[in-house]
């Protein structure tokens, strides 16, 4: 699944694409995503300008002021890439934006568990969308602090990965990034959540944000789908990654043999010696 680092990406390429030109045509060749495509959609913004294009969370916002926002998740394997728009359209091919000057993004997604919603100016700010409202900050943001963490994990019984990935308390946290903060963090997997020492909270959250701070420069990790807004690969990332899909070869610090185990049916990675489990009180 494309997670921050990934949608970052495609968002900077986005930008440079798209951003300042009037959007002249917006063919729909298949309308069926995780909810359908909106027939007015194309009504909507042709013959208004891409004004900016802005991320939360997992979620790119294509603002066309004055008139709203459109509202693009990339779900399983979705991507944007940037394409002339005479292009023979591929298998598994959405719908384009085109605009002035022959500058095309298409939107590609086999699963089809991806989105593209509208959100009309009239409903208000965007950021109050029911998909957007409950997440939780931005990691790579001034809100995401020790004590910010540690509030969120209070009284939770569910592991601190699982905590992490379920984006209530800071967003774009994906299995990979995850798995490897844990590593850096020296912290094991399953601790509950609620258990985390304020001495941990202070090393997993530098940890989370180096870890997508190095996903970033990058380009993303090395997900089969993943291709940005230039239509190349993110295969970056996890060549340097020191736990995920690592099973059985030795740790980088230790020598220990990599663990594999299954955490809400997403695989996690780990070193049972640097990330040994210990049950820690609550700060």
């Amino acid at each position: 699944m494309p997670e921050l680092p990934e949608v970052e990406t495609t968002r900077c390429g986005i930008e440079q694409t798209a951003v300042g030109y009037p959007l002249v045509d917006m063919p729909v060749r298949e309308r069926r995503l995780r909810w359908p495509i909106p027939q007015a959609l194309p009504d909507c913004i042709i013959g208004h300008t891409l004004s900016a294009c802005e991320r939360r969370g997992k979620y790119l916002l294509m603002r066309f002021d004055p008139v709203g926002t459109v509202i693009v998740h990339l779900g399983m394997s979705g991507s944007i890439r940037s394409c002339d728009p005479h292009t023979m359209w591929q298998t598994h091919d959405h719908l384009q934006w085109v605009f002035e000057g022959g500058r095309c993004l298409r939107y590609h997604d086999p699963r089809r568990f991806g989105a593209v919603l509208w959100h009309p100016a009239t409903a208000g700010p965007v950021l109050a969308h029911p998909r957007l409202a409950t997440l939780g900050v931005e990691p790579l943001g001034d809100a995401f602090t020790v004590d910010h963490l540690l509030a969120g994990v209070k009284g939770k019984s569910l592991s601190i990965k699982q905590a992490l990935l379920a984006g209530h308390i800071v967003v774009g946290v994906g299995n990979i990034y995850a798995s490897e903060s844990l590593y850096r963090a020296k912290i094991h997997p399953e601790l509950a959540a609620g258990h985390l020492s304020r001495a941990q909270a202070k090393r997993l959250v530098p940890a989370i944000v180096e870890t997508l701070g190095d996903a970033l420069s990058s380009g993303g990790s090395t997900l089969r789908d993943y291709v940005n807004a230039t239509g190349e690969p993110g295969a970056y990332f996890t060549l340097y990654a020191s736990v995920y899909d690592k099973q059985g070869e030795p740790c980088k610090r230790c020598g220990t043999g990599i663990k594999r185990i299954v955490q809400g049916q997403r695989a996690t990675y780990f070193c049972p010696r640097c990330q040994r489990l210990k049950r820690t009180k609550t700060a």
